[in-house]
């Protein structure tokens, strides 16, 4: 029970919702709430397939150039590219959001076997390009997932929670995946992941499928809009200078950040037979411990100081992180350079999500604009891993690691020049422990 004459003051502060308000208490049941927890955690690796690991395993153990090298990692982001923007759309488009990241992770895992075991350049090149295709789905219905079941004012705080249990997952499987590539070989880091695969279809089928409100999950304003109906048009969401400057900032900061890891892996790597695999992790490691606080901590000062100044520190880190990498090649050097990836990542991984339901609140067109972002995002991404191979190839890491620094101080004027503030300041968010009328019955 709860004392009624506290109940005006918790409806005045904010902290209960009536359900004849214009924006309508969720209260998704405790179950669909750490279902999601343990979805964000067990996918930690399976949304991105392999990772970093996938070039050292082909360094060592399949003996290839890093143009070729380059050439893999980047297929399964050229195909992410291709997709993004329709499976944002279909996302947009379906009920089925936890089918979808079923069938993904299924995906994923049947990859990762297909990796481990068929080792030529074809069949590889072939599991990326898949890989990429179904791993599109993870962010849009993750996010679409998260505002159905929480609504836009806890937001914030739930996507925080999602990122920490992520880069929480990340870290656990670090661990085991240095140990497992160390002690018994790297081919059986693939079938680690496919483990976490099955634990995330396990996962996502605990969600209950009713807790999600699928009308607010495409970026109405509330339960009862009518925009499900009648969603604005794509192109007035593409002419919003807002949405293409945002879009060019973060396809220059995936362009110079996703190629990083990678590359100091390969220099990890080079001229050792065993024990690569043991330092990539300690790099992975020392990121996502870091990332697991900063990413609640973005969620709460995302609702309190705005989404620009935090998300200006995240693009600022970049730049400063790639110069590091070109002053020593020594193991622990290059692990203290990754706590900077773990404060930029944690930001990013927050704050992006947050701006695309900002710019798109009223209409209905969130997951699709999720996949042009995230389409930007993966063009950068997938060219990075391109062009520093080459880099690499013509003129040794330290030209790779500066050109990429570069691109990331560009990639952080055009944000501070370009894009605004976005947050709502008219609307006070809630955390997502907030109570409601249906509660106190």
């Amino acid at each position: 029970m709860v004392r009624q004459d506290i109940v005006p003051k918790m409806v005045a502060s904010g902290h209960l919702a009536l359900p004849n308000e214009g924006l309508p208490a969720r209260v998704p049941s405790v179950r669909s709430l750490r279902a999601l927890d343990a979805l964000n955690f067990f996918l930690a690796d399976v949304r991105d397939g392999i990772g970093p690991y996938l070039a050292i395993y082909l360094l060592t153990t399949r003996h290839w150039d890093p143009a070729r090298i380059g050439v893999a990692m980047s297929v399964m982001g050229v195909a992410a590219v291709v997709t993004q923007t329709p499976v944002g759309a279909l996302v947009d488009r379906l009920t089925q959001k936890r089918l979808l990241v079923v069938i993904a992770a299924l995906f994923i895992g049947i990859n990762c076997v297909t990796i481990a075991i068929f080792g030529n350049f074809y069949a590889i090149v072939t599991a990326q390009a898949v890989s990429g295709v179904v791993a599109a789905t993870f962010l849009p219905a993750i996010a679409a997932i998260s505002l159905g079941l929480v609504s836009h004012k806890k937001l914030a705080a739930r996507i925080g929670r999602n990122e920490a249990f992520n880069h929480a997952g990340n870290v656990g499987v670090a661990i085991l995946a240095g140990l497992v590539g160390h002690f018994i070989g790297y081919e059986w880091i693939f079938y680690l992941v496919t483990v976490a695969a099955a634990a995330s279809i396990l996962s996502a089928l605990f969600i209950k499928a009713e807790d999600i409100d699928h009308r607010l999950a495409r970026g109405a304003k509330s339960a009862k809009d009518s925009v499900e109906e009648h969603p604005s048009g794509a192109a007035a969401l593409l002419t919003d200078r807002r949405i293409v400057f945002f879009a060019l900032a973060v396809t220059l900061f995936h362009f110079a950040n996703a190629a990083m890891l990678p590359l100091a892996g390969q220099l990890l790597s080079t001229g050792k037979t065993r024990g690569a695999s043991l330092s990539l992790s300690a790099c992975i490691i020392a990121a996502q411990l870091v990332m697991v606080p900063v990413a609640t901590w973005a969620g709460r000062g995302a609702t309190r100081w705005g989404r620009r100044p935090i998300f200006l520190i995240g693009f600022a880190v970049l730049p400063i992180r790639g110069f590091l990498y070109t002053l020593s090649d020594n193991s622990l050097f290059i692990i203290a350079v990754q706590f900077l990836d773990g404060i930029g990542a944690g930001i990013f991984g927050v704050l992006w999500v947050l701006v695309v339901a900002d710019l798109t609140k009223g209409t209905g067109r969130y997951n699709v604009t999720q996949g042009v972002i995230a389409t930007a995002q993966g063009s950068g991404a997938a060219f990075s891993n391109l062009l520093a191979g080459y880099i690499v190839e013509a003129a040794g890491y330290n030209a790779a690691f500066l050109s990429l620094a570069g691109i990331a101080a560009v990639a952080l004027a055009v944000f501070y020049f370009t894009v605004p503030e976005t947050k709502d300041v008219t609307e006070a968010e809630q955390p997502c422990g907030v109570l409601s009328a249906a509660a106190i019955n």
